[in-house]
C-alpha cells in the first residue's frame, strides 16, 4: 500500500493514489497541485544519512572506500515534500542532487542481526538529499553547510509498505533534470545493503519507529540551478518532484 501526507482546506490528511491524483481518507479526490505535499512520515524521529555507499559515487568525489559506513545525522528542518521547492544560495559553485532509497524504521531495533532486519522496517520512500560541493571538507566530515541546510532534503511522495518491497537490493533508480536523464543506478550496487546498515547502526544506537535512513546515492550528479526541476525515480516507490528556486524566492 502507498500512503502519503497532504496539507489541504486548513487540515493534514492522509491520501492515497488514485488515478486523478490522489484520494484524501475522506474520500475526495484532488489533483496533485491542489494540495501542500508533506514528508510522508506522520512521526519523524532521528534522519540519519549515509555518504559514499555506491562505489562509483566515491569514485566520482575522488574518495576512496572506506572501512565502515560514513553516517551522520541531519535535522527536521531539512525535510520538505514532494513538490517542494529548494532554494539554492546566491554564490555558490557547485549543487547538486541525490536520488536516494529511504527506509523507515517500524518498530524499535537495537543489536538487530541483518538476517531478521527487513522485519524492522515500516516502509520505503524516496529522498533527494541536495548537497553544495563548494563546501565539502572531506569524506570524514561533510559538515553542516553541505548536507543540514532547511529545506535540503524532499521526502516522499509515498510511504509504500514493506511488504509491497521484498527486495530493497532489487529497485532502480534515476534522476531527470528538466526532463533529460542525468542519473541512473541501482540497489544492488550498495556498497552496504538495507539490512547490513540496519544491524550495523542498531549494533550501537537504538533505532525508533519514524527514523530514517537515507542509503546514499550512485554517480550522475550535476549541477542544478534556479528554474531546473529535478525528478527521482525508484521502481515501484514514484517519482519524486523538486524544484530549484533562488534566494529571492525566499525574501533573500
Amino acid at each position: 500500500m502507498k500512503r502519503a501526507r497532504v496539507a489541504y482546506a486548513g487540515a493534514i490528511h492522509e491520501a492515497t493514489p488514485h488515478a486523478d491524483g490522489l484520494r484524501l481518507a475522506d474520500g475526495r479526490v484532488l489533483a496533485e497541485h491542489d494540495v501542500v505535499w508533506l514528508p510522508p512520515v506522520a512521526r519523524l524521529g532521528s534522519i540519519i544519512a549515509l555518504g559514499l555507499n555506491y562505489a562509483d559515487h566515491a569514485k566520482e568525489l575522488a574518495f576512496g572506500a572506506q572501512d565502515e559506513p560514513l553516517a551522520f545525522l541531519k535535522g527536521p528542518n531539512t525535510l520538505i515534500g514532494h513538490r517542494g521547492q529548494t532554494r539554492r544560495p546566491h554564490g555558490v559553485s557547485f549543487m547538486h542532487y541525490e536520488c536516494e532509497l529511504a527506509v523507515v524504521i517500524g518498530r524499535r531495533a537495537r543489536r538487530v542481526k541483518r538476517a531478521d532486519a527487513l522485519a524492522y522496517v515500516a516502509g520505503y520512500t524516496i529522498a533527494n538529499d541536495y548537497a553544495i560541493r563548494d563546501y565539502l571538507e572531506n569524506y570524514y566530515r561533510p559538515n553542516l553547510r553541505v548536507k543540514n541546510r532547511d529545506g535540503f532534503t524532499a521526502l516522499g511522495p509515498w510511504l509504500v509498505d514493506a511488504a509491497d518491497v521484498p527486495d530493497p537490493g532489487a529497485l532502480a533508480l534515476r534522476t531527470t533534470v528538466n526532463g533529460r536523464v542525468t542519473q541512473q543506478g541501482h540497489t544492488r550496487d550498495l556498497i552496504t545493503g538495507v539490512p547490513e546498515l540496519i544491524e550495523y547502526l542498531s549494533s550501537f544506537m537504538t533505532l525508533d519507529a519514524g527514523d530514517v535512513i537515507l542509503t546514499g546515492t550512485p554517480e550522475g550528479v550535476i549541477d542544478v540551478r534556479p528554474g531546473d526541476e529535478v525528478v527521482c525515480e525508484i521502481d515501484g516507490l514514484g517519482r519524486l518532484v523538486n524544484t530549484i528556486v533562488g534566494d529571492e524566492a525566499f525574501g533573500r
